[in-house]
């Protein structure tokens, strides 16, 4: 059964997408480029050469229209392009542009085929260029899944490029000397008598020329900026305080406004009372939204405080209302009629299970909050012509269609402001903050309105990290892992998510099992099923979405199998690998760390190897057993990602990933009493303590032909690998997230 399902999901998926691709749009449309956005309203002398270049008689701006939520990738993506336009950091602007399908993602076809990474047969191959065609003909726009400088590494590099090339023909025009003479530095077309002319200078010649299209982008020998250590953009303005993000946004005539909205999240509100609410200083008015109400005063403090007098009558949970009933409900739904994929089936794992010694686990990973630093937040004006929105947001097109729904303008009446972001994790890929921020300012055409949320709301109202459990067995032979059987059930993230903006995706979620059945390891007998439980509590994307989850559980299952079978850790798991670039990941650890060197009385060490989109990330983590409890020492983490942008962002992003893995593993979890969440702040959900910290020392490869993203793969190899150092420090297995519960840490 599960055989033909797997070959269902196949069949139907990719012959689904030949048909969008292929057929009903035809080869035309999926060649043919969007329309410039730059183009429209072009003021005179400007020249623009695509979408992602601009240039006038002031300034050079590039567009970076993927969202920057502390990952730096504005900064990325400008560096690509000022590799080919030969500009430096310093000569020129940048704009997170309007939304535009002339931005759709090209990254996103990976993981919308039901292929590893690692496979890149013809038809895994075709397949993603097929889906390539269908989100290029969507026009879908979004930054996620660790796909932005997977998406820009080639396009940006070529905008930079035609934009060079259409200068130094304009040069050449406005100057007499042939193209062939003529070379770029510095934001400048150098003439061979020594003189130059300015880029800003060219803007209006330029602009009554084709744009060349037949461009060379440079050999990677001759990068300037590409694989070198960069000061990023924002750098300055976050280290001093003064960089902008959405809550530091101030915009003439404005009004604040907080809201509450029903805590058992989808519920109803019955009714309220705010008498005493109205009558506190600075408060405005207080009107109804979707499930709740709204606040407005002339300050946020006043408007939370406001808030917190207020009265309601809210209606029950549309999901169960104890934690308890959570876990009951995925307990049920190992059975075949919640069977959502079989995703893996190498060898014959029943037979190789049938007879002899097997073992036996389960392994559990709770709900968790995303919990960024900066509270959600929007500024919306309405008038009967025009929406204006100022905020930070991941699916930008999305965002114009849900605000379009509320307001009734069509979405080119919409003008998005996006904002730098102090943190999402897949929060600001949510959109009810924005649409609530829609519903007060359209009862207030003509006033600008600043919603903000109060950590409380932002708590009590986030979609959570999927709640799910893993089961498997396994069995050895001769010191050798020869069968592995893991299932796991969730409810679907994507269901979830999606559903909430109408949508429906069609097929299995490949996130119930990301991060385990896409393993590069030959596994002689491997089975890797997925069951969808019914939806619960209402959850959307946290960072590495499945990946964090289904690898704590695979990677946990297959360190115990190797334990049993009396084997090496990394020694069995390069053993089984058989991708030779993750093979490298796990060699290149194993060197760095000195893996079987000997170790202090009461440490231990544990390795752990999770592939997440498309990136193979192995993380060594070394704890020692103390009177007081577990210290973690140290941490070593290898990542190939085919090319490094710029090698200091990246340490960062790797390191950053660690953190935030390691402390969620050991602190975090979200948990319903009465259909509300329990923890309500920092206080109750803290991640990892400065003091808790360790060394993390970071070694980037560059054997994949492919760029990859890092934002998000180093975060599932930490709680596995940091499972298996207190096991080899104590003896003690940690099957449940977070650790916690079960031991202390200092």
């Amino acid at each position: 059964m599960g055989r033909v399902r797997t070959i269902a999901r196949r069949t139907f998926l990719i012959g689904s997408a030949a048909i969008l691709g292929g057929v009903a749009f035809g080869n035309y449309a999926v060649r043919r480029p969007h329309a410039n956005p730059l183009a429209t309203d072009l003021a005179e002398g400007a020249a623009t050469f695509n979408p992602w270049v601009l240039i006038d008689g002031q300034a050079v701006t590039l567009i970076t229209p993927h969202a920057d939520k502390g990952q730096g990738v504005a900064s990325a993506q400008a560096a690509l392009i000022a590799e080919e336009l030969d500009i430096e950091f310093g000569q020129f602007r940048i704009s997170f542009g309007q939304p535009s399908p002339a931005y759709w993602n090209t990254a996103m076809a990976e993981d919308a085929v039901p292929f590893r990474p690692t496979d890149e047969s013809l038809v895994a191959e075709a397949m993603r260029s097929v889906m390539g065609g269908v989100m290029k003909l969507l026009g879908v726009q979004g930054t996620g899944g660790s796909t932005a400088m997977a998406d820009s590494f080639d396009k940006l590099r070529l905008a930079g490029a035609t934009a060079r090339e259409t200068l130094k023909l304009a040069a050449s025009q406005q100057s007499g000397v042939p193209v062939e003479q003529l070379e770029t530095a510095r934001g400048a077309v150098q003439l061979p008598d020594g003189s130059e002319l300015k880029y800003t200078e060219l803007a209006a010649q330029a602009a009554t020329i084709e744009p060349v299209s037949d461009v060379p982008l440079r050999d990677p020998s001759t990068w300037r900026l590409i694989g070198k250590p960069m000061e990023r953009t924002d750098i300055l303005g976050k280290s001093t305080g003064t960089l902008d993000y959405g809550i530091d946004v101030r915009v003439p005539g404005m009004v604040h406004a907080t809201v509450c909205t029903n805590p058992r999240t989808g519920g109803v509100m019955n009714g309220y009372d705010a008498s005493e609410a109205l009558t506190m200083r600075g408060v405005k008015d207080v009107v109804e939204v979707t499930s709740g109400v709204a606040v407005i005063a002339d300050n946020t403090w006043r408007a939370i405080r406001a808030m917190e007098t207020i009265q309601f009558d809210w209606g029950p949970a549309p999901y169960p209302a104890e934690q308890a009933d959570h876990w009951a409900t995925i307990e049920a739904s190992f059975s075949d009629d919640h069977l959502d994929s079989q995703w893996r089936d190498d060898g014959d794992a029943e037979t190789a299970l049938a007879s002899g010694a097997t073992f036996e686990a389960e392994y559990r990973s709770p709900y968790v909050a995303h919990a960024p630093m900066e509270p959600l937040n929007a500024i919306v004006l309405v008038t009967d012509d025009a929406v204006e929105v100022w905020t930070g947001h991941q699916l930008q097109g999305l965002l114009l269609m849900e605000i379009s729904k509320i307001t009734g303008h069509p979405t080119d009446q919409i003008t998005l402001h996006n904002q730098y972001i102090g943190g999402s994790f897949g929060h600001r890929l949510e959109f009810e903050h924005v649409k609530q921020a829609a519903e007060v300012a359209n009862q207030m055409r003509g006033t600008p309105v600043k919603l903000t949320y109060s950590r409380e709301e932002d708590f009590a109202q986030d979609f959570p990290r999927h709640i799910s459990i893993g089961r498997g067995r396994g069995k050895v032979e001769d010191g050798k892992v020869v069968a592995v059987d893991l299932s796991i059930a969730a409810p679907s993230v994507v269901g979830s998510q999606m559903g909430r903006v109408g949508l429906t995706v069609p097929g299995p979620d490949a996130q119930i099992a990301a991060g385990a059945w896409n393993n590069p390891y030959s596994i002689p007998n491997f089975r890797m099923r997925a069951y969808r439980a019914p939806e619960l509590a209402p959850t959307s994307s946290w960072r590495a979405v499945g990946a964090p989850a289904a690898g704590f559980y695979f990677d946990s299952l297959l360190d115990e199998l190797i334990h049993e079978a009396g084997a090496d850790p990394m020694e069995e798991r390069i053993r089984l690998m058989e991708h030779d670039v993750s093979r490298k990941v796990l060699e290149t650890a194993a060197e760095l760390c000195s893996w079987g060197s000997e170790l202090r009385p009461n440490q231990g060490r544990g390795v752990a190897f999770v592939e997440s989109f498309g990136v193979p990330v192995c993380e060594v983590v070394e704890v020692t057993n103390t009177e007081d409890g577990i210290r973690l020492d140290k941490v070593w983490a290898v990542c190939d990602v085919g090319t490094i942008v710029d090698p200091v962002n990246f340490e960062n992003l790797v390191q950053g990933g660690v953190v935030f893995g390691l402390g969620h593993a050991i602190n975090c979890e979200i948990t319903f009493a009465g259909g509300i969440a329990e923890q309500s702040n920092y206080h109750a959900h803290e991640a990892m303590r400065m003091y808790q910290c360790p060394e993390i020392i970071v070694k980037g490869l560059e054997n994949g032909h492919k760029v990859r993203g890092i934002g998000e793969p180093p975060v599932p190899p930490a709680a596995p690998a940091l499972a298996n150092a207190i096991f080899a420090a104590t003896g003690q297995r940690l099957r449940e997230m977070p650790f916690n519960k079960f031991i202390d840490f200092v």
